[in-house]
């Protein structure tokens, strides 16, 4: 009987791979980057215009060029961020609205339930 050669349990190799050297993030990236940061940027390289103004001039450069499918594009743009602040409509009931929708969500409650209001 041979006491040198002990064996070993195999070890199980995963089908998932595993880790792997070098991946992941690298230690002190950035979570995130934020708008802010990226408009300061743009703001700093295009001698201090805003965004809007460089959308502007992009827009009436299109247009003075003629290029229909540049300036569909803008008005899409432009029209999404404008319909998105004009499309928020503020709805105020008065009492005597809320008291009518009070007495039908009671009525419609009491007819599914059987139970008859007092």
């Amino acid at each position: 009987m041979k006491t040198d050669s002990i064996e070993q349990p195999k070890e199980k190799k995963s089908s998932r791979g595993g880790a792997r050297p070098n991946c992941g993030r690298k230690k002190g990236s950035k979570n995130y980057v934020s708008v802010e940061d990226l408009l300061a940027s743009l703001e700093a390289r295009s001698g201090g215009q805003r965004y809007e103004e460089l959308l502007v001039e992009d827009f009436i450069s299109a247009r003075s060029e003629g290029d229909k499918n540049i300036v569909l594009k803008y008005h899409n743009l432009i029209l999404n961020k404008v319909m998105n602040t004009l499309a928020k409509i503020e709805v105020t009931d008065s009492a005597d609205a809320i008291q009518a929708k009070q007495l039908a969500f009671a009525e419609a409650l009491s007819k599914l339930t059987g139970v008859k209001q007092s």
